[in-house]
């Protein structure tokens, strides 16, 4: 019987044996059912607080509006939008509200006002938020009960409801960059895992393009989620490959239609360029946006006068909880990865709002990168708690702002002798803007030149009757299809202005004098509602064709 060559044998026996590849870290603790039913509390709980009396509180938003028109302009025309697009925003946001709209019976006039079926998508977009985070807070810090306290803060703070329920690219965005922490924290050790995290970054950078500054806190998780797999390499590749993927398509696109660069590659901002718009000088423009010495001024005010009196204790924790865990992962680094990178996360994103000229609303991303460092934080804090005494410590936590005045559930009455619901849940604003939009339609023929705000703009476009001749007010100032071929910054062109909350502060502060001039000089109030800060108007221009 022949056998086999000795050396062959020895040759084999000599193999050592490679080393495997570590195992991917485990979650913690399981999900398990008391998990399971506090996610679905939390979500419950984020579709009650964000759902109750979203139609009526707060009021609709310029920037609702511009989305809701360019949501309209895909569907009904095909375009990014119905005026000149100069790719101030990636489009992915109304792309996904036009999505929305197509598949909803009776589209934009489904639930009424226009804006309504896109804060609908907004509830939703926040219940599958709550769903990320409660899971991300888990997997990260392996507690139920800080997941729980991070998606209760995230479901009920006041700053949360009111910026959350309106439609905004922000709230899209958010919901991409939860999706792609949620795909890092599985920390399964596969390759299409860091290419779906890396995807999802591509699709928050193209909602809204300030995701940038999360860069670094997401590529830090990325970097210490794959540090020691065997394939690291291809997984950070394929990772940044899939964020640049969809960035790269934009790019594209603007290209082909010749407008990705500006002509003789002029990027003074001082000429704007004449010929065609431009991807890349509309980023050069949006990056000295900032005045000099004057952004810190805006954010101080923003958040004195807005964002503190909205949720003061929520920010102060939020900061203080991102501050806490920065100090603690730089003295464990390898035990307390998940604490450095959201912290990162709301620093990065920190950062742009000191730096950047502000609009209310811009912070409503802060929001949800606080909340997880409060639920990270919280989780190291009760890491070795006993179970009944954590579970106490959280009911504690969750009932405190609840109950008392100018918390989170309740509010004086104007004259302080009674206690209400807070305004989210009980105070009707937008049907202002309804009784606005009837009266147009009561007594102004559609054939009317009318300069609007946009947030009732496709209103006007779709109701009946249509108007299709009204204007967004800042098209009718800055676009030149609008202002030289329609109404040649001639007042005589204009038959009404149609004034929604705080226009004029935008008119005065975008110099957009000769409308300005129509209403100062030529204008007549025919219509006007007030109800505490809030004062919308009609002006009739005496002396027009209309």
């Amino acid at each position: 019987m022949p056998r086999e060559p000795e050396g062959v044998l020895l040759e084999t026996e000599a193999q050592p044996e490679r080393p495997a590849t570590p195992p991917p870290e485990r979650d913690g603790e399981p999900l398990g059912r008391s998990g399971r039913a506090l996610l679905v509390i939390s979500m419950l709980l984020g579709l009650v607080t964000h759902g109750w009396n979203v139609f009526k509180y707060p009021l609709y938003l310029s920037d609702e509006g511009i989305y809701m028109q360019q949501a309209w302009a895909v569907l009904r025309e095909g375009k990014l939008s119905p005026y000149t697009y100069f790719y101030d925003h990636a489009p992915m946001g109304w792309l996904t509200i036009a999505g929305w709209v197509a598949i909803i019976p009776g589209q934009f006039n489904s639930l009424g006002f226009p804006v309504n079926i896109g804060r609908v998508l907004m509830v939703i977009i926040h219940v599958g938020c709550v769903f990320l985070m409660f899971e991300v807070v888990r997997r990260y810090s392996g507690s139920k009960a800080a997941a729980f306290l991070a998606t209760f803060l995230f479901n009920v703070s006041p700053l949360a409801v009111y910026f959350q329920r309106m439609v905004l690219l922000d709230n899209l965005m958010v919901f991409w960059v939860l999706v792609g922490l949620y795909i890092l924290a599985r920390r399964d050790g596969r390759v299409v895992t860091a290419m779906g995290a890396g995807l999802a970054f591509g699709f928050a950078m193209i909602t809204k393009e300030n995701a940038i500054f999360l860069l670094p806190g997401f590529g830090y998780l990325l970097h210490r989620s794959i540090v020691e797999q065997g394939n690291r390499r291809f997984s950070a590749s394929f990772w940044w490959f899939a964020a640049g993927t969809p960035i790269s398509l934009y790019m594209l696109y603007a290209e082909i239609k010749n407008e990705l660069l500006p002509a003789n590659l002029d990027f003074n901002l001082a000429s704007p360029p004449a010929d065609h718009v431009s991807l890349l000088y509309t980023i050069w423009w949006q990056l000295n946006r900032t005045a000099t010495g004057g952004q810190g001024t805006m954010f101080s005010t923003l958040l004195n006068e807005s964002w503190l009196f909205k949720d003061r204790p929520f920010l102060i924790a939020g900061t203080a909880a991102t501050m806490i865990n920065l100090v603690l992962s730089l003295n464990a680094r390898r035990r307390e990865v998940p604490m450095l990178g959201v912290s990162l996360l709301a620093i990065g994103y920190g950062f742009y709002l000191t730096r950047s000229v502000l609009l209310d609303f811009y912070v409503a991303p802060l929001v949800p990168l606080l909340a997880l460092n409060i639920g990270l934080l919280y989780g190291r804090i009760t890491r070795y708690g006993r179970r009944e005494a954590v579970v106490l410590l959280t009911a504690v936590l969750c009932a405190l702002p609840l109950p008392y005045p100018k918390g989170y559930l309740v509010s004086w009455n104007s004259d302080g002798t009674r206690l209400l619901l807070a305004d989210q849940y009980r105070l009707p604003q937008t049907n202002m803007q309804n009784l606005q939009v009837k009266w147009i339609r009561q007594n102004i023929p559609p054939s009317a030149r009318l300069i609007i705000d946009d947030d009732i703009w496709v209103a006007l476009r779709e109701g009946n009757p249509s108007y299709p001749y009204a204007q967004s007010h800042f098209k009718a100032a800055a676009d030149p299809d609008v202002r030289d071929k329609i109404f040649h910054q001639d007042w005589h062109n204009v038959d009404y202005v149609v004034m929604s909350n705080k226009m004029r502060d935008a008119l005065e502060r975008n110099n957009e004098g000769w409308i300005i001039e129509a209403i100062d000089q030529h204008g007549e109030q025919v219509w006007r509602i007030d109800r505490g800060d809030v004062h919308l108007e009609i002006i009739k221009i005496n002396n027009s064709t209309g």
